[in-house]
């Protein structure tokens, strides 16, 4: 339950690689969506507002806001049936990547 960017900046990479390793491990990180989605929901629109300058963070992949929703569409992608229902009552501003 940390809130600090940083370190859940890197628990997002790992969740990613993870996810992408095997298909039956998105599949069975469903039931602790309900540990790891809140915080999501903290900052999932903790993007910088730079206006018309350039931010170098998103070749680094360090944009909060992007990581929370590449990691979303990973776990979506790779959960499941109810992966999307998860996902949707913990962080109710979440749109599907799937069905679209």
């Amino acid at each position: 339950n940390t809130r600090d960017p940083d370190i859940i900046a890197v628990t997002l990479k790992i969740i990613q690689k993870l996810v992408m390793c095997s298909e039956q491990i998105g599949e069975a990180l469903v039931p602790y969506y309900r540990q790891i989605l809140p915080i999501f929901n903290l900052f999932k629109n903790y993007n910088k507002n730079t206006g018309d300058k350039i931010d170098y963070s998103q070749r680094k992949k360090q944009n909060l806001g992007e990581l929370i929703q590449d990691t979303l569409e990973l776990l979506e992608t790779y959960g499941g049936e109810d992966a999307f229902i998860n996902i949707k009552y913990m962080i109710p501003t979440y749109e599907s990547c799937v069905l679209t």
